[in-house]
């Protein structure tokens, strides 16, 4: 009777616990959890095919490169001349480009960080998730550098999302690191 039991608590801990178990669905909202933004975060990693096969280390790998499709997304939207286009100011332009590049530093970035989680490097995939968010703000603050020019409320609407999805990134790396 007693190993029976005993039997019975390691299935229920094995189904219930996600250190024993690969593809518990309360994985990820377990490990959204752990994070600031833990609505980005699971609508995030539900939307991804291959989260429920993933183990935290995956979810973090699936979430930096979310980050870093959302990097290359604004990178993209700066360098397609959609707001070139717009202004003739020849300021405007320069600085559009600075952020165009400041979004290619971090997306570069963030495939750093993916290869550190596959790697186990927990500490520079962390790094390079923070130097990403930090190229996002560079972004603004270059905008803040001259007064007379406004940053434009889709950039700082892709900032904040990047922010936000470094934000998960790194909360998710914290958890692996303990």
């Amino acid at each position: 009777m007693e190993s029976s039991s005993g039997f019975l608590l390691l299935l229920l801990l094995t189904i219930s616990c996600p250190f024993f178990a690969n593809g518990d669905t309360n994985l990820i909202q377990k490990t959204c959890k752990t994070t600031k933004f833990y609505d980005l975060c699971l609508a995030s990693l539900q939307s991804d095919s291959t989260s429920p096969q993933a183990d935290t280390k995956g979810l973090a790998i699936i979430m930096a490169k979310v980050a870093m499709a959302n990097a290359t997304s604004t990178n993209s939207y700066l360098s397609s001349n959609v707001l070139v286009k717009k202004t003739s100011d020849t300021l405007m332009k320069k600085v559009l480009k600075q952020c165009a590049d400041r979004y290619m530093a971090a997306g570069t970035s963030l495939q750093n960080s993916v290869e550190d989680l596959s790697s186990e490097m927990y500490d520079y995939a962390y790094m390079h998730v923070m130097a990403a968010s930090d190229y996002a703000n560079a972004c603004h603050n270059a905008f803040k550098r001259y007064p007379n020019l406004v940053y434009p409320l889709e950039i700082a609407t892709r900032e904040e999302g990047l922010k936000h999805i470094c934000d998960v990134v790194m909360g998710i790396i914290d958890s692996l690191a303990l």
